[in-house]
């Protein structure tokens, strides 16, 4: 009889066991997915109780009833999720700020001042005051200038305050000129058109006499040619004619 009911005595100690193992189980799960749980001293005997219904505890005397702050697995997932996309999200913003701050940045400015350069300025044609007759001569100008040119400078003839060149040198008519004198001015500028160097000569334009007076000569003659009548023109060609075969 001892040696049969001992088999069926350890079969109840491990459905026991069993059950006992699922309601902790039961429990643990049951205190992990809840929320909020409380914490019940008894003032007299300092036994703690833990909890997750405060009101059966609460219309008891001697017991103190305090919510404490649990954090399930769930929600420290979801606060470390929270926490990662917060730090992410403040790391684009620092990016974005960084990125932001360097398209805004002024570039840097050249501030490297140049000193201008002491030129010098030689007429050397004409080489010094004197006469052209009209119209037959031109006004011919060079200049020489001492260093080269830089970069961004420039040189110019003028005659009588009116550019005609630029550059170092220039040829002038003096078919409309008129007679008198006239001032020939050689200028150097910076690349802001400002006036760094410059010389002047005094020349002079005079009326050539002897072309004067052909042209005059010829002015009649045409005049005294068209007021003769038609024969007259034709006898004088006639004779014009003669005169080139006798030669």
């Amino acid at each position: 009889m001892t040696l049969l009911a001992k088999p069926s005595f350890l079969k109840g100690k491990i459905r026991v066991g069993l059950w006992t193992t699922v309601a902790l189980a039961s429990l643990c799960t049951s205190l992990t997915n809840a929320a909020p749980i409380y914490k019940v001293v008894d003032e007299q005997t300092g036994q703690v109780t833990f909890t997750d219904r405060p009101q059966d505890y609460e219309q008891q005397a001697g017991k103190q009833v305090s919510q404490m702050a649990i954090t399930t697995g769930n929600e420290t997932s979801r606060s470390t999720n929270l926490n990662t996309t917060t730090n992410s999200n403040t790391s684009r913003q620092s990016s974005n700020a960084s990125q932001i701050a360097t398209t805004t940045e002024s570039p840097a400015i050249n501030t490297k001042v140049t000193t201008p350069v002491n030129y010098q300025l030689a007429i050397t044609e004409p080489s010094e005051e004197r006469a052209y007759r009209r119209p037959v001569q031109n006004i011919d100008v060079n200049v020489q200038i001492k260093p080269a040119l830089q970069a961004g400078d420039s040189t110019g003839i003028y005659f009588d305050d009116k550019e005609v060149a630029q550059g170092l040198s220039a040829s002038i008519a003096t078919v409309d000129v008129l007679p008198g004198a006239h001032t020939i001015k050689a200028v150097v500028k910076s690349e802001t058109g400002q006036t760094l160097e410059q010389i002047t000569r005094t020349v002079y334009v005079i009326q050539n006499t002897t072309t004067l007076q052909d042209n005059k000569r010829k002015a009649a003659q045409l005049l005294a040619y068209q007021k003769l009548a038609w024969y007259q023109k034709l006898m004088l060609k006639l004779h014009q004619q003669e005169v080139a075969q006798s030669q």
